[in-house]
């Protein structure tokens, strides 16, 4: 008001809400002081530029992935760039699409891609292990680490609190050789979860519903992060169907928080890559965030 100061924000206040509503579907907008999981992972993992909206930014990648379809035309790139041995904490082959032995084609392209990981220190998955990202989450997933994979459905590693972005083959040959990842600074959505799934429900519903509101453009340049008392009633597999299909979305990529689910996950299969990313922090810049209820995902 005129010729009154405005009272200052108290210290302990973590973030500001409702500071519009909008669009029919359940949009907030809301301005907070700490970081996003999101923003808190590429943060940690900034190369180069800002972190400001729609700004060019590049991250250092802590893995790679890369299935044969894809892959071959990757390795190619990787060993005429001269480098000896993959940069990054783990890279691997994964051979699970083209399977079919019709020919002579694709058991060439096999081989090859068993060489050169050999060669490179790349691990190798022989046909018949599983599908790529399925598998990556399952043996290699860790929370708050980078993936980047020549496989759009590389996002369900988001399942794990892995921040996991489908890409083409050069951009994941660069990687390997120790180069960082370049794109814009995304916007990130929050999905807040309600409730639990009822019987007849299933989390590949969930991802419909929010397919049925943000469409299949929605996501473009935006990393979709879920939060809310929802999330600890879903297991990783069913998060990682959330985030294998926020692909769909056309979005950078999905991303659920680490918590005590994710650690009994790592702990059920022998791992101990867990790290402290745990719940996410409200975000520092806007922030569009969406709630839906669990029990009415039946799209």
């Amino acid at each position: 008001m005129k010729g009154k100061a405005k009272a200052a924000l108290p210290r302990s206040a973590q973030w500001l809400r409702i500071l519009r509503r909008g669009g029919g579907k359940g949009s907030v907008f809301m301005t907070a002081k700490a970081l996003t999981l999101t923003e808190k992972i590429l943060h940690e993992h900034l190369v180069t530029g800002e972190m400001k909206k729609g700004a060019p930014i590049g991250i250092r990648i802590d893995q790679t992935l890369t299935q044969d379809a894809t892959g071959t035309m990757a390795y190619l790139q990787l060993e005429a760039m001269g480098v000896d041995q993959v940069k990054t904490e783990l890279s691997v082959s994964y051979v699970d699409h083209n399977t079919l032995q019709s020919g002579f084609e694709n058991a060439d392209d096999h081989k090859y891609l068993q060489t050169v990981a050999k060669k490179h220190g790349v691990f190798f998955s022989r046909p018949g292990n599983g599908i790529c990202h399925q598998v990556h989450l399952e043996r290699f997933g860790r929370p708050g680490a980078t993936l980047l994979g020549s496989d759009s459905h590389t996002p369900t590693g988001g399942g794990i609190g892995m921040l996991a972005i489908g890409a083409g083959g050069l951009d994941v040959a660069c990687a390997m050789a120790g180069e960082p990842f370049m794109l814009n600074m995304p916007r990130v959505v929050e999905v807040r979860l309600t409730g639990a799934l009822q019987k007849g429900v299933s989390a590949k519903d969930v991802i419909l519903k929010v397919l049925s509101m943000l469409t299949v453009k929605g996501g473009v340049g935006k990393v979709i992060e879920y939060t809310g008392d929802g999330v600890k009633t879903l297991s990783v597999p069913e998060r990682a169907t959330i985030t294998n299909m926020g692909a769909e979305l056309g979005a950078t990529t999905s991303v659920f928080p680490s918590d005590e689910v994710t650690r009994d996950f790592c702990a059920a299969k022998g791992a101990k890559m867990c790290s402290a990313h745990s719940l996410p922090m409200r975000a520092r810049s806007t922030m569009s965030a969406m709630t839906s209820t669990l029990r009415r995902s039946n799209h």
